[in-house]
């Protein structure tokens, strides 16, 4: 168990200063489209009937692919997509997914899953990567795999070392600011749903720059969806992703946004 303490704390925001010392590493971006990215952000539509157009195998892995390239926390990657590929499994899903249209019409499905008992394996995948680098990796960002991801994403059972961490970074917390979140399993679990959903958004996006059409589910039997695909505690369903080409009233009608200024401000 990670002993509790105010450095325990102070670590983490040393170690984020200190990775500025890390060699510099340049990386070259593509120029881009903007118009055509622009097509792309307005042609996503949560599409409730499909026509059943099959979505060729090439581009269901290169959109899962580029679901992986999305940002997340600490490199940890807490996320899972299980494509579900057989006939018997894709009518199964569809009842749990309450028999909606999306489901039952869609010609390929993606779940997506939170995981939030998979920090620890990628931490020391990370540092073995570490390892073979062919140049020295900073003590602080080893340090921070290896003291500060146990201490922030660690958990016990009854949820004892949560509630301690809680109480220790409100005292430090009353003269500096800390990390005060992920210390409980709810808060892991919002930790690692956030960045699915980030992961989500990149699949929908290729999907629509592919030509195909999507709409995230969430609604489905929870329970039932975690039997059907053998999931265990640590793994959270997050969305059901239909895929497919929307037939004629697939989309039900004109998108509908509130005001900007109602979601937007500036300080």
């Amino acid at each position: 168990m990670t002993r509790l303490s105010k450095s325990s704390i102070r670590l983490k925001g040393d170690a984020m200063v200190k990775m500025k010392d890390m060699p510099k590493y340049h990386e070259a971006t593509a120029e881009v489209d903007v118009s055509e990215f622009r097509k792309i952000i307005q042609n996503r539509r949560s599409v409730r009937s499909f026509d059943g157009t099959p979505v060729p195998e090439k581009v269901m892995h290169e959109c899962l692919d580029w679901a992986l390239l999305a940002p997340n926390s600490s490199n940890l990657q807490p996320w899972e997509f299980v494509w579900v590929r057989s006939a018997d499994k894709k009518k199964q899903l569809a009842d749990v997914c309450l028999g909606q249209s999306a489901a039952t019409t869609a010609t390929e499905m993606v779940v997506c899953i939170a995981r939030i008992d998979l920090w620890h394996q990628i931490s020391k995948d990370i540092l073995a990567h570490y390892e073979k680098l062919p140049v020295a990796v900073p003590k602080s960002a080893t340090d921070y795999y290896k003291k500060i991801v146990p201490y922030v994403y660690g958990q016990d059972f009854l949820g004892i070392l949560g509630l301690a961490k809680t109480i220790v970074s409100s005292i430090v917390g009353l003269n500096r600011p800390v990390p005060r979140e992920p210390f409980s399993r709810s808060a892991l679990i919002t930790w690692a749903t956030k960045t699915c959903a980030l992961a989500c958004e990149n699949f929908m996006l290729g999907m629509t720059a592919h030509g195909f059409d999507t709409c995230a589910m969430e609604g489905f039997d929870s329970k039932r969806l975690k039997k059907l695909l053998g999931l265990n505690r640590g793994a959270i369903p997050v969305m059901v992703i239909s895929c497919g080409k929307r037939t004629d009233g697939g989309v039900y009608g004109p998108r509908l946004r509130m005001p900007r200024e109602r979601f937007v401000r500036e300080i």
